[in-house]
């Protein structure tokens, strides 16, 4: 299984800005990544965009410059969702990453296990799953235990009851997430903070 840091440092985003904070909220509880695609890399900086095509919403944004990655991490949870948002802050599609934990580097910048397995949904109604072959193949050849395939294959079920069920509703609970941390940002929110309640 990888590691994968939250600010996307192997894509070359490290120049982005990148915010990393604790929201509590009705909806959602634990981590959440801002991540600015503004600066710093070549596709961005040029304005090109590039795109997934999906069967329900064609062409699909998923980065280009102005656009925002906000990464959540829900407690007590095994998967993480990163909402890509457009440059007039509407959502454009949410990619869900089925992981084993969350760890943080020396730096304080948050990394997650990937467990192969991943989601997707747009807001037109797409819903897509992908890599089973990845973890099938990660279980058949020792580097997962039963239990953390059975983990997996538990968790996609649930992350499509949850977000897929009623898109318009988690669209909602998103960008209400989304307002909460640009306040925070606005009000001199320190870019990197603990997991910790305070």
């Amino acid at each position: 299984m990888k590691r994968k840091r939250f600010d996307r440092d192997i894509w070359n985003f490290g120049n982005f800005p990148y915010y990393q904070m604790r929201i509590d909220t009705d909806e959602f509880h634990r981590l959440v990544c801002l991540l600015k695609l503004l600066n710093g890399n070549v596709n961005v900086d040029s304005g090109k965009y590039q795109y997934w095509d999906r069967p329900i919403a064609g062409k699909v944004a998923i980065c280009g410059k102005g656009m925002i990655w906000m990464q959540l991490i829900p407690d007590g949870r095994e998967h993480t969702l990163t909402v890509k948002y457009l440059p007039d802050d509407t959502m454009s599609i949410c990619y869900i990453d089925i992981i084993e934990n969350i760890e943080y580097n020396p730096d304080g910048v948050a990394v997650f296990i990937d467990k192969y397995l991943d989601v997707d949904f747009t807001p037109q109604g797409d819903v897509s799953i992908y890599d089973r072959d990845e973890l099938d193949e990660a279980f058949e050849s020792g580097e997962l235990y039963e239990e953390q395939y059975n983990a997996a294959l538990k968790e996609c079920d649930k992350v499509i009851g949850e977000y897929c069920s009623n898109i318009a509703k988690s669209i909602a609970i998103f960008d209400k997430i989304l307002a909460l941390v640009n306040e925070k940002i606005r009000n001199g929110e320190k870019q990197f903070k603990s997991d910790k309640v305070e």
